[in-house]
């Protein structure tokens, strides 16, 4: 263009217009931020402090949503079977890394839906079992992360409950059929309970109404005492299932904190908030070039009891004080 020919407003308008120009064309040049696909068996309204540790162990690794990493929400809401269409949607997003929480089948999910975007997972059992991973030390393909041995904890809960509910000779079991660890985790306890002197009495549910029906047979066959397995499905119904045992004044115990500050009796297992932090940390590090073959599979080395005793008096139980000294919260 030559300038000498352009008039006195032409040129003011050419440099008003390019000046107007300039910032655009430096957001243009600017990189797409990285996305993170976010995969849950759970639901977002169960899991908001948990999200939040997640995103504090994002900031610890340098990562912030909404400034420098995008992140992709998919919900499961408990539903196993609505899994791997999600981990599909975000594969075609596509993302930069897959995070998956809630359990087994959303890692297996995010695994069947690519064999080649980095996988952070938590779950309750042994990934290189289910295929996961080669070796804890050395994951070795593109998933790695946390297994919070959610479900080799099941025989301690009935151990525990026992010993709040000595009197019981049949302990109710709630299971999720459509869970990934149940046949594990039935075999587990019924193998704690001939330890113990038990009978295991086993409660099937995958919905809601069968949660009703599984309280209507403990009523029913006056079950001393129920233990709720892990498992996504049930921590998404966490408010019913305290609901329930509070109606039908039947001892229960959890996997998670969550019940017992919910007002459930008691729960034995890790401290969530402590492993959704890690998983952020991992995550982040992922995005800044780690590779998940490189990245140890981690597990927790505390696990924690917490007992309600405002619930205990409702129940009209006595916590021996053994359990009051064992536990590492005691709510009133």
């Amino acid at each position: 263009m030559q300038f000498a020919h352009l008039t006195r407003r032409e040129l003011i308008t050419f440099v008003v217009g390019a000046a107007a120009a300039w910032p655009l064309a430096a957001r243009a040049q600017q990189p797409p931020l990285p996305v993170i696909g976010y995969l849950s068996a759970r639901s977002p309204q169960d899991t908001t402090h948990l999200l939040e540790a997640f995103r504090r162990g994002l900031s610890e690794a340098g990562f912030v949503e909404g400034q420098n990493v995008t992140i992709e929400y998919r919900w499961a809401l408990g539903q196993q079977d609505r899994l791997p269409g999600l981990a599909a949607d975000l594969v075609r997003r596509p993302v930069t890394v897959l995070v998956s929480t809630g359990g087994e089948s959303a890692a297996l999910a995010a695994k069947a839906a690519t064999s080649t975007i980095p996988i952070a997972f938590i779950i309750g059992g042994d990934p290189v079992r289910l295929g996961l991973a080669a070796s804890y030390n050395r994951p070795g393909g593109n998933a790695t992360g946390i297994n919070i041995l959610t479900n080799s904890l099941e025989p301690k809960r009935l151990e525990l409950l026992r010993e709040l509910v000595p009197q019981a000779s049949t302990i109710g079991a709630l299971l999720d059929p459509s869970f990934p660890a149940y046949e594990g985790q039935l075999r587990d306890m019924r193998q704690a309970a001939r330890a113990l002197d038990l009978q295991v009495q086993e409660l099937r549910a995958s919905t809601d109404a069968e949660i009703d029906l599984a309280f209507e047979t403990v009523a029913r066959q006056r079950i001393a005492a129920v233990t709720v397995a892990a498992g996504p499905f049930f921590d998404t119904r966490r408010d019913k299932l305290v609901a329930l045992a509070a109606r039908h004044a039947v001892p229960t115990m959890y996997h998670f904190r969550e019940f017992p500050a919910a007002g459930g009796l008691m729960s034995y297992g890790i401290d969530s908030r402590v492993t959704y932090r890690q998983i952020g940390v991992y995550a982040g590090g992922i995005l800044k070039g780690e590779k998940p073959a490189e990245l140890p599979i981690l597990q927790p080395t505390k696990f924690e009891l917490v007992i309600n005793l405002k619930t205990a008096k409702t129940l009209g139980l006595k916590v021996p004080l053994t359990l009051q000294v064992a536990a590492d919260e005691v709510i009133e």
